[in-house]
């Protein structure tokens, strides 16, 4: 059955190609975030002795900076001054999103897939256990870290303050959440507010992961949906109450 091109399934497949078009002109930031991590994890790994240390730990860091490349999918169109033109087609903010989040999403999932593959690879990790935990761990994470950017793009007024703002996360997030340094080698009061940190979620998500254990897989994937989802109902609430060039809320 052919979609209408007026219909819902239509607007978010264009929605979607347009978007798909703007990260293949633009792969640098996917490129640098590869790169990075990977040279760091052979220097990690002979600093900490424990390749899965290194692996999951690089891996959170580096995807909590890609949040910036999700929330300038939405920011661009600020930037550009075309929200409000796009905000005046018959497409409606969730399929607005939509059309913007499964580039983004694909982005981050192959991010962390090819830096699993070379952590197993070139860095030493082994996973003992099925894969499939993995698949579910990246899922999650990624969820999250796409919900969460599209959020801070409904906060943010410049790629300045996006810049600053995830570069202080990246860091923040991966040290207090053991991503740098094993969680039980942390002072008592960060091991005490570790918690509070999404990286502790996804970095104690990953190396269950690699373990095999699902248990341990699953407790930190549901955090880090209900994260998620509160973070995609904050960002749909504020993109459709008058954001862009004509209003900032």
């Amino acid at each position: 059955m052919t979609v209408p091109r007026d219909g819902r399934l239509h607007r978010i497949a264009v929605l979607t190609g347009h978007n798909v078009l703007l990260r293949r002109r633009d792969p640098a930031h996917f490129v640098s975030y590869l790169v990075m991590p990977m040279v760091l994890m052979l220097i990690f790994k002979g600093m900490l002795g424990e390749p899965t240390q290194a692996v999951t730990g690089l891996l959170v860091m580096f995807s909590v900076l890609s949040m910036a490349d999700v929330a300038t999918a939405t920011l661009t169109e600020r930037t550009w001054h075309t929200w409000d033109r796009l905000r005046a087609t018959r497409a409606t903010v969730p399929e607005i999103m939509i059309g913007k989040a499964v580039p983004v999403f694909a982005v981050l999932v192959v991010q962390q897939a090819v830096l699993l593959v070379y952590g197993v690879l070139a860095v030493g990790m082994r996973l003992p256990g099925p894969v499939w935990p993995l698949a579910l761990a990246v899922t999650a994470w990624s969820f999250a870290l796409l919900c969460v950017g599209t959020a801070i793009a409904g906060v943010v007024r410049s790629q300045g303050e996006l810049s600053t703002l995830c570069n202080i996360a990246a860091l923040s997030v991966s040290a207090l959440g053991g991503a740098l340094v094993p969680y039980a080698l942390m002072p008592a009061w960060a091991q005490a507010v570790a918690p509070i940190s999404p990286g502790y979620w996804a970095t104690t998500m990953l190396q269950a992961a690699v373990r095999g254990d699902l248990a341990g897989t699953a407790g930190p994937a549901a955090v880090l949906a209900g994260l998620g989802l509160a973070a995609g109902a904050f960002a749909c609430r504020r993109l459709s109450k008058g954001w862009g060039r004509a209003a900032v809320v």
